[in-house]
């Protein structure tokens, strides 16, 4: 009788495969990787060799170098690519750019590793396709009933009526590099702002990147271009910039930090945030819960975040569930 755990099982380095041998997301250098999105703590430097898709691919050399690894594949979504028994099919996640599931058959079992993930709509990346399968691994950064992300359009209206009170200063929103400001930026052009959004050196090649790749950004300016002063503009800058020297050349700026952590008002003080907006990369509370109803797996195996409370859920719901404990994940912490 084959087991969920003959096809995957965590180990010090990431999931494993044994019947194809390569690992999926790994912590660490290992010679065969899959790799669902390029966010650092899923996506390092230094395996003999990575498939992904194309577009994690193009993060992966923007961020590391064209050498980042031994060898590299891309595959298309909804692609088969066999590793020696074992069928491989990437499907979108609705993570960031180019993000994907790992979806892994052998032997007629199914299992489906998630990634980070999200089930709302973004205009910068593919949606999230569910895969019926034997074993879910999901993550759970918001993994807490409490975690219940507002929409989207409303936390953008927000930051735009704040722009209408204080038309004297500038707004330094705060997002992180690789898919938070570039959804953000979207979101603020399909709410219509035209004008020239100005963002921080450090997000120019991702943008660049996402415009090769189809996604519309509208006009963007350098945040040190020449100007009397910012009063009324919007900035889009790295986090860690809104408490910085970087962000004193603005007028009385508004910070602004958008991120699904900011629902906890504690660290919006921490980081002396004025106006923080709800708008998360990754599956809050409903959205989890209701994948895992959607999907009814056999097993739910959970990789990292708040753990214990989903599989709770899962246990009262009819789904047996474990804790993998995976190291190594970091939760949405990246400037």
């Amino acid at each position: 009788m084959i087991r969920p755990q003959d096809l995957l099982c965590p180990k010090p380095e990431g999931l494993y495969c044994a019947p194809g041998d390569f690992y999926i997301d790994p912590v660490r250098p290992v010679a065969r990787a899959v790799i669902t999105h390029g966010h650092s703590d899923h996506a390092r430097a230094g395996h003999g060799a990575v498939l992904a898709t194309q577009a994690t691919l193009d993060i992966m050399a923007e961020r590391y170098g064209l050498a980042f690894a031994g060898s590299v594949q891309a595959a298309a979504y909804g692609e088969a690519v066999r590793r020696d028994e074992v069928e491989v099919t990437l499907v979108p996640a609705g993570h960031v750019l180019g993000s994907a599931q790992a979806v892994v058959r052998w032997k007629g079992l199914t299992m489906v590793v998630s990634g980070d993930f999200k089930r709302r709509r973004d205009p910068t990346c593919a949606a999230f396709t569910p895969v019926p399968c034997d074993v879910f691994i999901s993550e759970a950064t918001f993994g807490l009933p409490v975690f219940r992300h507002p929409d989207d359009q409303g936390e953008i209206a927000r930051l735009l009526r704040s722009v209408e009170q204080f038309p004297e200063r500038s707004h330094l929103i705060g997002a992180y590099a690789l898919g938070k400001a570039q959804r953000v930026i979207r979101l603020l052009r399909e709410a219509g702002w035209e004008r020239p959004i100005y963002v921080h050196g450090a997000l120019e090649r991702l943008n660049a990147l996402y415009a090769r790749h189809g996604v519309d950004l509208g006009p963007l300016l350098p945040a040190t271009a020449t100007k009397a002063d910012f009063a009324g503009e919007l900035i889009v800058a790295p986090p860690s910039t809104l408490q910085d020297r970087w962000s004193r050349r603005f007028p009385d700026p508004v910070a602004v930090f958008a991120s699904g952590w900011m629902q906890v008002r504690a660290r919006a003080r921490q980081r002396g945030v004025e106006l923080p907006l709800v708008i998360s990369d990754h599956a809050d509370w409903d959205e989890l819960t209701s994948t895992v109803d959607e999907l009814r797996p056999g097993e739910l195996w959970i990789t990292h975040g708040r753990e214990e409370a989903l599989a709770r859920w899962a246990e009262l719901h009819g789904v047996p569930a474990r804790a993998l404990a995976l190291v190594g994940y970091e939760d949405e912490a990246e400037d």
